[in-house]
């Protein structure tokens, strides 16, 4: 007998909040970004779902999934 997890379901009458996956986040290149320690970018190139490559004016930085610094604008 295998042991297998399986997700558990949230009850409406449940007094805790159920648990809510956060969007994924999606970048286009030519996209303006802002980023939590480099600042202010443009994507200059995208590798889908795995990295992006931004210019940051004096650097350019690949930044790999999941972007938890970075949003878009």
């Amino acid at each position: 007998m295998t042991n297998m997890r399986m997700a558990k379901r949230h009850l409406p009458s449940s007094p805790f909040k159920a648990a809510v996956e956060p969007p994924s986040k999606h970048f286009e290149v030519g996209s303006r970004v802002s980023h939590d320690v480099y600042g202010l970018g443009r994507v200059t190139d995208v590798e889908d779902g795995v990295a992006v490559l931004v210019d940051f004016g004096v650097l350019t930085k690949r930044i790999a999934s999941p972007y938890t610094k970075m949003t878009c604008l």
